[in-house]
Order: structure tokens, then sequence, then C-alpha cells
């Protein structure tokens, strides 16, 4: 885990590529595009790109209005807008009808640091995993989002993409290949499994290394799709250890954590412990001192682990 890449960042390369490709793709972005990345696919195209100003709910109706007339969408701002803001246009325009529209948002979770509470989006997958017909998808780095842009481009439906503000470590092999609904194995362990998405993949992975020089053989899992669960993951993950404990930059309610408890409440139960926000309202400070004061650090998820199998 050496280089660091935004996914934002990764994002805006992505889309500019996809751009080359497929002539029907069009970018809307609400006067954001050069925190977004979006501003990279404007500079080249800027006849398929619509900037719709701080107008979140016409963000959404022109985007599907668009996808009525074949085009394929992105829709881009910042998560706490675009799922916040506009909630109500996408349930009952994209979702209700299930339009091929692509709503990636960034600067999610509160890892937007400075930017404060009103910024830091810690609700977002709650709000889109509740959605029928809406696919929800939280990339772990750089590599992760380039192929998942790709892959939604190819999905019909609609899609919610979770992307970050901060550099991230890269964590996923040059050989990944992502598939909608699937999670990725780095290892699955025999006293208990870590399943993570977005930046506390890499977290987790640092907490797998530092249980294992204390003898505690903990696995990691990659969900980066948190709506359609992968389910067979799960049950395995939850099969071999008989402990899971979820990883989210998120609300612990509603979010991963909550997908996971439902899933094997009612299927597989076992313990569960669940590493995210709890319950409470970011605040403005340093990316890295947030992680350490909503315990999200590898350090918390060691000593979950611990609390875990004490029991």
């Amino acid at each position: 885990m050496g280089e660091r890449i935004a996914t934002r960042d990764a994002y805006g390369d992505a889309l500019l590529e996809l751009g080359k490709k497929r002539k029907e793709v069009v970018v809307l972005d609400a006067d954001l595009s050069g925190s977004t990345k979006t501003a990279k696919f404007a500079k080249v195209f800027p006849e398929r790109f619509y900037n719709i100003g701080i107008s979140e709910q016409d963000l959404i109706g022109t985007a599907s209005g668009l996808s009525l007339t074949g085009k394929l969408p992105f829709a881009s701002t910042f998560a706490v807008f675009e799922t916040g803001r506009a909630w109500e246009q996408i349930r009952q325009t994209i979702s209700y009808s299930s339009l091929n529209v692509k709503l990636v948002a960034t600067h999610s979770g509160i890892t937007v640091a400075e930017d404060g509470a009103s910024h830091q989006a810690i609700e977002d997958i709650a709000l889109m995993r509740v959605l029928p017909n809406m696919t929800v998808i939280v990339p772990a780095d750089g590599i992760e989002t380039k192929q998942v842009i790709e892959a939604i481009a190819d999905f019909y439906g609609p899609v919610y993409v979770r992307l970050g503000r901060s550099k991230v470590p890269v964590v996923m092999p040059d050989d990944y290949k992502f598939t909608i609904g699937k999670a990725y194995k780095f290892h699955i362990g025999k006293d208990a499994n870590i399943i993570a998405a977005g930046i506390m993949v890499s977290v987790s992975l640092d907490a797998m290394e530092m249980l294992k020089k204390e003898g505690i053989d903990a696995g990691v899992i990659n969900m980066p799709t948190v709506k359609p669960l992968d389910n067979d993951a799960v049950v395995e993950a939850a099969k071999a250890s008989g402990l899971i404990v979820t990883a989210e930059e998120h609300s612990v309610i509603g979010g991963l954590g909550g997908a996971v408890c439902e899933f094997l409440a009612e299927n597989y139960p076992v313990p569960i412990k669940r590493i995210g926000i709890k319950d409470t309202f970011g605040c403005s400070g340093p990316s890295d001192e947030l992680m350490k004061l909503y315990e999200l650090t590898a350090d918390d998820i060691v000593r979950t682990v611990k609390q875990g199998l004490k029991r």
C-alpha cells in the first residue's frame, strides 16, 4: 500500500476515458466540477457537459430527462447535497422509474475534514440503500473506482457511487476485476473476519497485520457493492470464524454494518461488531484526527476484534 490516489481523481480520469469511447455519455454537475473532477470531462467534451448550477433538484431532473433520450448521464456533486437536497427527486424520478442514471457523489464521510458537519455525508448510503431499484457502490481505491465507472456504464439502471475527498492507499491487486454485487476476499480468517468498504478497507488491512502479530487470524473482505450485498461472501466469512466486524466511514445505522446485520440475523446469526460513526454528526478538523476521534483507526479495529473474541 504505497501509492495514494483520491477516488474522486480516479473518477475524473475514468469519466474522460469513458467519454472518448462512448458518445452517449453526458456529464452533469452542480457548480462543483473542479472538486468532483468532472471538469476533466468538461474541458475535452464541453458540448456534452452541463453545469446545472447550485440546484441539485434540477441536476437530478435534467439527468433523468437526458436518460430518456438515450443518453447515459453521470450526475455529480458532493454526497451530502446529492443524496440530501435531491432525495425526493431521486426517489420519485430515478428510482421509481428505474432510469439509467449514474449518481456519482464525492466528498463523502468525515474525511471531508475541515468543511465540517454540514458537508460530511454520514447517512448517504442509508438514504440510497433504502430506495428500490438503486444499486449502491463504495470503491476502496483508485483502481477499483476506475473499474466501477466502466462497469456501471454497461449496467442498465440507477446507481449511486460514493467517493471521497482524501487520497487513499491503493490496495486492490493489479489483476483485480470488479463485478457488481461481488466482494473481494483478501483473506478469510479463522478467528474473525472484517467486512469493510471504501476508505476502511485499507485501514482493515492494517488491522489484519497487527492482529496477525498477536496470533489472531483475522480476514478482510472488501464489500464495494453495499446493495446488492454479496450474501455468499458474508455467510462464508461468518461460518469460517463465527465473528464478523464491519467497518465503514458512515453511520453504523443503515449502512454496510446494517446490511450485514440484517442478512446474518435472518440467515446465519453470529456475533457482530460494527465500526462506524456512532449516531452522531461529524465536526471540523484534520482527517487523521477525525478518524481517531470517531474510532475509525486500525487500533480501533484491533480492539473491537479482541472484544468480540472475548464473547
